[in-house]
């Protein structure tokens, strides 16, 4: 099933000519509205105006986490606050984040979220519980998505007693959650001396904050019973609908229409090129109105895979060391 499936099976020249025409506007609005960017365009030497192809984007400078944790976010904004429809603070390890969409950003980011949910399986059918505070952006993006599916929702919070009523009075099959959480609800259930295979739950959506791979990911199934998909949910990015499992399970789909990836050489700025090469993924937005973030480097090491996915979807993936 696809959400949009214009968009996840549009031939790679088309996607090519959309994402450079993309490009080309996020760099100019970035230049003329964020004084972050404007500093840092400057002190590269370079303008939104030299880009001219997608590889041209190697001339502007990257984007490191810690900046995004020590620069004022109001420096980094390219709109006044009057403009901004929903305010997001987060407590990081690596420090305080705090994040700011437009109505345009959070209706992108649902739209990202849907695709991601409908290539899970999920359908007007589904009864899918969330797991998490909605005081978290990503969260809220969940819902509203699953909201615009169709499917029945039930929002489930972080307080593990909620965790337990709940699941005795909706029969779910969905749940989207962290690895850590869904983790406290089966510990918290065998508490109770009940198991969580008892249930009718066969698919774990799990958004990780900390990486593109899961680590807990053979835990979770073994202990739930159920298919396991992720979610890259890096707080930086401010969603966690950049990448996605689809039913394949063969690596990662990127968004293309709204983030451009590059693969990084580790510790350098050289580009990859050579098919299937581990290195940084680095991503652009395309759409961002709010906040851009021009080639952010994630931190986490991939691979680019090109070819078209067994579920049909013409979207790039990346894949993990470990990636199943």
């Amino acid at each position: 099933m696809y959400a949009n499936q214009k968009v996840e099976q549009m031939d790679k020249g088309t996607m090519r000519e959309k994402q450079l025409e993309l490009l080309k506007q996020q760099l100019r609005w970035a230049e003329e509205k964020s004084f972050f960017y404007q500093q840092s365009f400057e002190q590269a030497k370079v303008k939104a105006d030299d880009l001219q192809e997608l590889e041209d984007l190697r001339k502007f400078p990257f984007l490191l986490s810690p900046q995004l944790h020590q620069v004022d976010s109001l420096d980094i904004l390219t709109l006044p606050i009057s403009g901004i429809l929903r305010f997001n603070h987060m407590q990081q390890i690596a420090g305080e984040l705090t994040k700011l969409y437009t109505q345009g950003d959070i209706a992108k980011n649902t739209e990202m979220m849907a695709r991601c949910l409908v290539a899970t399986g999920i359908n007007k059918t589904s009864v899918v519980a969330v797991q998490g505070d909605l005081a978290d952006s990503r969260v809220l993006d969940v819902q509203y998505a699953l909201e615009n599916i169709g499917a029945t929702v039930v929002p489930m919070g972080s307080d593990y007693r909620q965790w337990l009523r709940l699941m005795e009075l909706v029969s779910m099959d969905t749940i989207v959650t962290t690895p850590q959480l869904i983790m406290q609800l089966v510990i918290q259930l065998q508490a109770t001396g009940k198991n969580i295979i008892d249930y009718p739950l066969d698919r774990v959506i799990c958004m990780n904050p900390n990486g593109i791979q899961n680590p807990m990911q053979r835990h979770i199934q073994d202990r739930t019973r159920a298919t396991v998909y992720n979610f890259y949910a890096a707080a930086e990015l401010g969603t966690a609908g950049v990448l996605f499992q689809c039913e394949a399970h063969a690596g990662q789909h990127i968004q293309e229409d709204f983030y451009y990836p590059e693969i990084i050489n580790f510790n350098s700025d050289v580009p990859v090129t050579e098919p299937n090469q581990m290195g940084e993924l680095v991503v652009t937005t395309l759409q961002a109105e709010a906040m851009p973030l021009i080639r952010y480097r994630t931190g986490q090491a991939v691979s680019m895979v090109e070819e078209t996915c067994e579920c049909g979807r013409t979207l790039r993936r990346v894949t993990t060391p470990f990636s199943f």
